[in-house]
């Protein structure tokens, strides 16, 4: 399989540098009415070109994904402790990485690497870890002075970081998030990394659509073969596929998403069957049909798939 480490590389997956080009020429598309009969000669204000995400990169996706009620992201609170706590994580499609540095934070993994195609979205990412990395000191701090403190109102740091949504940093034991958490560029169906990385839970949150609409048929194999080479044996990976109805709405954002969605025979329906019978997984668990919190469209069904332990990565 072709490699590259970002979304500007030649991916071969996508039919070649063709459709790279056609994927690049995609990121960006007018306004509209471009032409309109105004009579002016051109000289009239040119619309501002909308931006396309070919691969579902969008910003501020958490604030249009969460209800406003709700005080953190709701996948979050149906996630088991046992599958983070002192485990090395890998989230793919990280975004913005608040469901990373969340899961950092709350379950207190021993590491998570957060990856996502997008270089500006791996920039907030980071620029979000800092700014989380400073209000877990100044809890901590707060903390010290609360217990020392004659007056029980004194110094409360849930008044210090009200916003904290994604995992509770007050609450528990304290460790440097800064130290746990990082992220990095990667298109990882491309990229072939011979780096000896290995985890105990793999993360893929809303994902698969657009790895498949991008890489088609053969984008999203690979995507389940280097997950099990990645695993640990008895390792766990939590998968939240998109159903077709959203690749159907998708499916115009390129041209090579186009094409792919005409010729994809591996429907998300199907997804299950492969991981346990041809990637081999051991067992799946539906962790949820219908997730409470989420608005309209993103109230997902989760699985999460054991890998058997003793299991060696596969060849």
């Amino acid at each position: 399989m072709a490699t590259t480490t970002a979304p500007e590389d030649a991916p071969s997956a996508a039919k070649g540098a063709k459709g790279e080009a056609k994927r690049k020429q995609s990121n960006w598309r007018g306004g509209g009415g471009g032409g309109g009969g105004r009579g002016d000669g051109g000289q009239g204000q040119k619309r501002k070109r909308k931006e396309v995400f070919v691969y579902g990169n969008y910003r501020n996706y958490y604030g249009y994904r969460i209800d406003r009620n709700v005080d953190e992201d709701p996948r979050l609170k149906i996630f088991k402790r046992e599958w983070f706590e002192s485990k090395d994580c890998l989230d793919i499609g990280c975004n913005q990485g608040l469901v990373t540095i969340g899961l950092a934070a709350k379950f207190k993994c021993q590491s998570i690497l957060g990856v996502d195609i997008d270089s500006g979205l791996i920039e907030t990412a980071n620029w979000n870890l800092r700014r989380m990395s400073r209000l877990d000191k100044v809890v901590v701090e707060n903390t010290k002075a609360h217990k020392s403190s004659d007056s029980p109102s004194e110094s409360c740091p849930e008044k210090v970081a009200p916003e904290i949504s994604n995992g509770d940093i007050s609450n528990g034991s304290h460790h440097d998030i800064f130290k746990v958490v990082s992220f990095r560029r990667e298109n990882f169906v491309d990229s072939m990394c011979t780096s000896s990385e290995q985890y105990d839970t793999i993360v893929c949150l809303s994902v698969t659509k657009w790895i498949h609409l991008n890489w088609g048929d053969d984008g999203i194999i690979t995507l389940f073969v280097k997950i099990w080479r990645l695993l640990r044996p008895g390792g766990v990976f939590i998968m939240e596929p998109q159903p077709w109805t959203s690749y159907r709405r998708n499916r115009l954002v390129s041209e090579v998403a186009k094409e792919n969605f005409n010729t994809i025979l591996i429907h998300p329906d199907k997804f299950r069957e492969i991981l346990l019978d041809k990637i081999g997984f051991r067992s799946v668990e539906v962790v949820t049909d219908k997730l409470e919190g989420a608005v309209t469209g993103f109230d997902r069904p989760i699985e999460v798939y054991h890998k058997v332990m003793g299991t060696g990565s596969s060849s």
